[in-house]
């Protein structure tokens, strides 16, 4: 019981590369097809994709069930509703609206906005981390943090105090209309 758990007979070896090869193949294939998006890191939608092929990836290529055939069809499945997805998102806002979360403002210059940090359920202490990761100095370069759809925080800073931020660059971020109102 213990070996069969630890390890396997020789004869599945080879069934396990071959199952590699073909699976990691299609994978390559499907991801010219539906373009690189695939693996981005964009949405909630995007990380779900990659979490999903990861897994189907694994579960084909170390076992019999899901079968090599079955694995294919799944990972051909899932290209194919990520490529519509993306081609529904780009088309329409109320698409786009649904899968997506929208930014969130957690910082405007010195102001840190409390009330979006306990939205984003992001801590002053995680704030902070990122200002250091992001090389922001002082209070005086930060120019505006978001917290990204993709969970990701953005640090928009400049040591140039004539800075300003595009308007472009904060549509539809929660919390940004302080931006331009004050």
């Amino acid at each position: 019981m213990i070996s069969k758990w630890i390890t396997s007979g020789w004869t599945e070896f080879p069934m396990v590369l071959l199952s590699c090869l073909l699976i990691y193949s299609l994978i390559l294939l499907y991801t010219r097809l539906a373009g690189l998006r695939s693996f981005s890191k964009m949405s909630s939608a995007d990380f779900a994709m990659t979490v999903a092929v990861g897994s189907l990836f694994g579960s084909t290529i170390s076992g019999p069930n899901p079968s090599v055939v079955m694995g294919a069809i799944a990972l051909a499945s899932l290209f194919a509703g990520q490529w519509l997805l993306a081609l529904l998102r780009r088309r329409s806002s109320v698409v786009n609206q649904a899968i997506d979360n929208q930014p969130i403002l957690l910082m405007h210059g010195k102001t840190i906005l409390e009330d979006n940090l306990k939205l984003a359920n992001v801590t002053r202490n995680d704030l902070f981390a990122k200002l250091r990761e992001a090389n922001a100095l002082n209070y005086d370069h930060v120019l505006a943090v978001v917290f990204e759809t993709t969970g990701d925080v953005s640090v928009l800073h400049s040591n140039d105090p004539e800075a300003k931020l595009e308007p472009d660059f904060l549509q539809e971020i929660r919390g940004a209309e302080r931006l331009f109102n004050s």
